[in-house]
């Protein structure tokens, strides 16, 4: 694999805990992996033989409920790190909603430099951690906000984690981007219905809010007010 320092996402991965020999030696073990749109990394239940970090790109965790239909339970972004250390299985299916570029270890390899380095056990905790309180937080969308609060919380999250994907590091967000994923997607994620997304989407517009140039892109004109809706600090 190349040298880690050039990594777009090196001081944001859990490997910025690292110093210069150690990465080199964790660079040995990884390789860079590039997968399309749509092709599976991991599926729910099967073995897991690597972990990775996202360099760009964005995933989704997913699973399958009884009547067959997915939910998605996360998005991961740029920096992200997927996989089990240290577990066997997969619990979520990891799918790719953009084409990513992935630094890909196998886990037992990744397992055995986890036990010589425990401030990357630290790290990846700390990580884990902050995972389960995006979890809590999703809890409290889909349990307790509007429709229109969701939509809103959506593209806040959007135009700040998309800004990690190699874009420019001197603003914490964008106020244009591409969504990653499409109507359908989007109503998966928040529990809501595809005709309520497209009828929210367009509600913020007419408010002049946001502008939506086509199916994809998305302007963000007000942030202030964007940010009142989805009632982020």
């Amino acid at each position: 694999m190349n040298d880690c320092s050039t990594c777009v996402v090196r001081n944001r991965a859990i490997c910025a805990s690292l110093g210069t020999g150690e990465l080199k030696l964790l660079a040995q073990l990884g390789s860079k992996q590039n997968i399309k749109r749509g092709d599976t990394l991991m599926w729910e239940g099967d073995s897991s033989p690597v972990v990775a970090n996202i360099i760009t790109g964005v995933l989704k965790l997913s699973v399958n409920l009884q009547d067959g239909r997915e939910q998605i339970v996360s998005v991961m972004y740029g920096s992200d790190f997927i996989g089990r250390p240290f577990g066997k299985h997969s619990p979520y299916s990891v799918t790719a909603m953009t084409d990513a570029e992935l630094c890909v270890f196998t886990r037992s390899s990744f397992d055995n430099f986890l036990l010589e380095y425990p401030d990357l056990q630290n790290k990846l905790l700390r990580r884990t951690l902050d995972e389960l309180d995006r979890a809590r937080d999703w809890m409290t969308l889909l349990g307790k906000k509007s429709a229109n609060e969701r939509i809103a919380t959506l593209l806040i999250e959007l135009s700040e984690r998309l800004n990690m994907n190699g874009c420019d590091p001197t603003t914490p967000y964008l106020d244009r981007f591409e969504l990653p994923m499409d109507r359908q997607q989007i109503a998966d994620i928040l529990g809501l219905t595809i005709e309520t997304v497209s009828r929210q989407l367009t509600r913020i517009k007419q408010e002049g809010i946001i502008d939506l140039p086509d199916r994809r892109a998305v302007i963000i004109k007000d942030r202030n007010r964007l940010k009142s809706i989805a009632e982020v600090a």
